[in-house]
Formats: C-alpha cells, sequence, structure tokens
C-alpha cells in the first residue's frame, strides 16, 4: 500500500472514531423538543398524529437484515486464504466458490476469512450463493487489505436475480383512499388470499395522477421530459386476512387515491419471488482503490453491490477512493449496512454526482456509516420503490448532500445524522438529470445537524422536517430553460426546529415499542 493511502486510512479512521462517538452520545442525550407528529405518551408509548386524511410517519422498525433488530450472525469459516504477493483475485474466487458447494445447514454455507495483508485483486469477487460470506481480519495490526489494481471494476459483487410470477387471478383495491402508513386495505375479492402470501400491489401510473403532481410540465432544451413513466410496484406479506381487509406484516409507505389513480387503478395479485441471494455478507476488511480524477461518465472503480439480495449485510468495512462504494439495487431487500467508513482522495469532476450508498431497494438499514467526500451524494434513493428505509446515526462531510435523487421513492428516515457542511434535502429535483421531478415523498428527516435542510411538500402528500439543526431553505423546482422564474415549492411540516425532540432515535424507539430491549441490543445499541 502506497504511503499516500495508509495516511488517508489512519486520517480516516481517527474521523470516523470521533464522529461515531458524537453519533451514538446523540442517541443518549434526552432532548428537549416535542412533536405532535411522534412523540412518547404518559405510558412511554410512541403516540403518532394523522393528517385530515389518516396519514401518518411511517413505522420505519422493519428496515434492516431480518426486517430490524436480528442480530447478525457471526458465520463459522470453513476457507482461509493468504496473501501470495501477486494477483490475488483467481484465489478469492476458487475460496468463495469452494464454500458455495457446501450444504445449506440453517441458511448458512459458510464464510472465506482472508488473513492480515494486502491482496492485489484485477476483477470483481462474486458471491452468487446463498450463505456465503467474505470476512477480512479486521483492522489495527491484523488488517485485510483487499487493493484494486487494473481495469475498472466492481471489488465485491453479490448478486441474486429476482423472479416475480403472478400466481392466481389479481383484484383490485376496494378503498377511496388508503393512507400511508397504513397495515391494511379492503379488497374487491379476497378469496384467494391467506396469511403468509406474498402479493404484489400495483399502482399506476396514471396522466391525472402526473398531472395533479405537476410533472407533466417539465421541459429540457425544449424537450419534454417524462417524470415517471410506469407502474408503481410494492411487494407485502400478508400477516391476516379479515374479510375482505388484508392485514400486512409491513406497513403501506405511499397512499393509495382512487380519484388519481383509478376506482380499479391500484391491483393486488399473490406472487411468487424466486431467485434472491440470501444470507450473505462482506466485513471486516479495507478496500483501496487508487486515486483517480474521473467524471461520472468514466469508467469507475466500485466497493460493494448489491443486485436481488435479501437478508444480507455490509459491516467494519472502510472504502478508499472507489466511486459507487455501496450500490444496493431495485430488487435488494432487509439489508444492514453497518459503521462502513468512505474517504475519496480525489471528488468527482463535473457537476454530475455519484451516490456514496444507492439505497434503489427496499428495508435498509444504513447505520453507524461515515463519508468524507465532496460533490457527492451521500445518500441517494433509486426511482419508484417504497421503504421503509433509513439512515441512522451517520457522519458525512464534505459539500455533499443526503438527496433522494429521482422518480417517486417513498417513506425514508433520515436519523440522527450529522451533515455540518452539506445538505439534506427532501425535495423536487425537477429538471435535473432527465426530469428527476418529486424525488421522496411520506420521508421523515428526524433530529439531524446539517449545514441546510431543504424540505418540500409535494400534493397530495408530505415530508416532515422534525427536531433538525441547520438553515431551513426555500427553493423553486429546478430548472434549465429560459422562462419567467420558478414559485417557491411549499415546505413540509416543519416542526420543532432547531430543538431535538424526544425520542432521540425515532427508529431505535419504534424497534424498541416492537420487538423489545433485545432488539436494540441484538443490533449494537
Amino acid at each position: 500500500m502506497t504511503p499516500v493511502f495508509s495516511s488517508a486510512i489512519r486520517s480516516s479512521a481517527l474521523r470516523v472514531s470521533a464522529g461515531l462517538a458524537l453519533a451514538v452520545a446523540a442517541v443518549a442525550q434526552q432532548p428537549s423538543g416535542r412533536s405532535d407528529w411522534a412523540h412518547l405518551d404518559r405510558l412511554g408509548k410512541l403516540t403518532y398524529k394523522t393528517t385530515d386524511r389518516g396519514d401518518r410517519i411511517l413505522d420505519f422498525s422493519y428496515a434492516g437484515y431480518m426486517g430490524g433488530g436480528v442480530r447478525i450472525p457471526d458465520v463459522a469459516v470453513k476457507k482461509r486464504v493468504s496473501p501470495s504477493g501477486a494477483d490475488d483475485s483467481v484465489a478469492i474466487q476458487a475460496a468463495v466458490d469452494e464454500v458455495s458447494q457446501l450444504p445449506l445447514v440453517g441458511g448458512f454455507r459458510a464464510a472465506v476469512l482472508l488473513a492480515p495483508g494486502t491482496y492485489h485483486v484485477s476483477s470483481t469477487v462474486k458471491i452468487a450463493a446463498n450463505g456465503v460470506v467474505v470476512r477480512g481480519s479486521g483492522a489495527g495490526e491484523k488488517e485485510t487489505v483487499v487493493e484494486m489494481t487494473g481495469d475498472p471494476h466492481v471489488a465485491f459483487l453479490l448478486a441474486g436475480e429476482s423472479r416475480i410470477s403472478t400466481v392466481g387471478a389479481a383484484t383490485t383495491v376496494a378503498d377511496a383512499y388508503v393512507p400511508a402508513g397504513a397495515k391494511s386495505f379492503a379488497v374487491r375479492d379476497a378469496s384467494g388470499f391467506r396469511a403468509g402470501d406474498l402479493v404484489q400491489i400495483v399502482r399506476p401510473s396514471t396522466e391525472k395522477w402526473v398531472h395533479f403532481m405537476d410533472m407533466d410540465s417539465m421541459v429540457r432544451g425544449g424537450k419534454k421530459q417524462t417524470w415517471v413513466g410506469g407502474d408503481i410496484k410494492a411487494e407485502r406479506r400478508i400477516a391476516a386476512v379479515k374479510g375482505k381487509q388484508l392485514v400486512f406484516e409491513v406497513p403501506l409507505a405511499d397512499s393509495y387515491d382512487a380519484n388519481l389513480l383509478g376506482a380499479d387503478g391500484t391491483t393486488v395479485a399473490k406472487v411468487s419471488e424466486t431467485g434472491l441471494l440470501e444470507q450473505v455478507g462482506v466485513e471486516n476488511l479495507r478496500i483501496v482503490a487508487p486515486a483517480r480524477k474521473v467524471t461520472l461518465n468514466d469508467k469507475h472503480f466500485n466497493g460493494i453491490s448489491m443486485k436481488s439480495v435479501k437478508d444480507g449485510w455490509v459491516r467494519n468495512v472502510r472504502i478508499l477512493n472507489t466511486t459507487g462504494p455501496v450500490n444496493m439495487d431495485h430488487e435488494t431487500q432487509r439489508v444492514t449496512v453497518t459503521r462502513v467508513d468512505i474517504t475519496q482522495a480525489e471528488p468527482l469532476i463535473g457537476a454530475a454526482k455519484s451516490a456514496d450508498f444507492s439505497i434503489d431497494g427496499s428495508q435498509i438499514l444504513v447505520d453507524r456509516s461515515t463519508v468524507t467526500e465532496s460533490n457527492v451524494f451521500y445518500i441517494a434513493t433509486g426511482a419508484r420503490k417504497q421503504g421503509p428505509n433509513v439512515v441512522l446515526n451517520c457522519v458525512f462531510h464534505g459539500d455533499g448532500h443526503v438527496q433522494p435523487h429521482q422518480r417517486w421513492s417513498t417513506g425514508l428516515l433520515v436519523d440522527s445524522t450529522e451533515v455540518p457542511e452539506g445538505g439534506i434535502d427532501l425535495m423536487n429535483r425537477g429538471a435535473m438529470g432527465s426530469g428527476h421531478g418529486w424525488t421522496m415523498g411520506w420521508g421523515v428527516a428526524w433530529n439531524n445537524t446539517a449545514q441546510s435542510f431543504v424540505i418540500q411538500s409535494p400534493p397530495g402528500a408530505t415530508n416532515w422536517g422534525i427536531g433538525n439543526r441547520g438553515e431551513q431553505q426555500r427553493k423553486p423546482r429546478p430548472t434549465f430553460d429560459p422562462g419567467p422564474p420558478m414559485p417557491l415549492l411549499p415546505q413540509g411540516v416543519l416542526d420543532s426546529d432547531g430543538v431535538a425532540v424526544a425520542p432521540a432515535s425515532l427508529y431505535l424507539e419504534q424497534l424498541k415499542e416492537r420487538l423489545g430491549e433485545k432488539a436494540l441490543r441484538d443490533i449494537g445499541y
């Protein structure tokens, strides 16, 4: 490892230790503020205020490995690899492939342990079998460093291939309005559904809804931009069937309005999902790529990519100089990313930005992680995906932003996170990108500190900013074509601005209330 890499990693380690100590200490403080939208009653139970239509702040506690509150396992080691001093790509991949052939026992096969030292890796290490973990030997004197060499590539790829097929006839939602945060709704025909069934809820992107959102008026370079061009799909497992009422295990992170979506517009069908990669992880190592001055359009070294992963994790990993350090695709679900430290020696060139933590899936928890980088989105979400997703007790340094990225994702909680030189934005990105428009609905920024906040209210929905410390900004919808100035967009709900509220962490309180104190201990709190 070159001296500049060693120096950057050492300084990064100091920042992460100090930053996380502050973040965890913040949870232990007793805030003095209170929000009607979510607060503790006299018995210490969370109580929620609703909108006139019944929408409420989502129960985010279902985010994370195994649906939240479950200890990440220490999988038994069955194969060890030592650094050779030459290219170790083939040796590491061969070890992964070998343990991938072992039988599953309790959902797991084995961990591949990388002994202390520096591994030169010129190609992607791929995990494609359930129950396989790549584990380094940690930091300090016995650290494992994966030094990326050769052409740009992703260091670790955890890849399944989700396939969803419909089982039986679909029905439609019978309720005129289903509020965000609800755990049930009525359907016109519940005869084909049972507890335990997985269903797909398909919310159509009607012209009437797109017009209501004022997303049919975006133009860039004289050309009309398309905002949400397809259906919005969410999968939920049924907990109970009560008459024509379907009760779900995980609450809904969006509303369903028959006036905008059609009386029979929202469909519900029993589905089967196969091909997910389950019980996999990368842990206890460092990934180092060469420092490069590149734009977003160049080829990049990437850190860890998850595709169609369910119940996976990334923990205790430090990543230096990759573009797109941790990426979770649209089909990834129930994943915890914890104690990941990202540092970039060279910021990206140009206005187009990458994302350090790309959250395109659902029930994802990014916990106690840090970034030191500028000209970047620390957290970005993808298009047309429902949460719950959570960013908890993170510390991000530089002029970057936590900013949901495009085309109506819903149900993001940013909780007890610090962005002292940057911002947290739940906003309309308008003509940015390729017409990203409204990026987030039913999102919550809770007890954060940032230089600036942009918390905006989409038509028919809202975003909440509660207990935050930093400048609250008003902005118009971004546009790049000539014309009269755009009006300032309405702000979301701003409550207890400048004063932190109780509970100190909304996610941890929700988790404790749902699963008890043990769930907090099991995730390290």
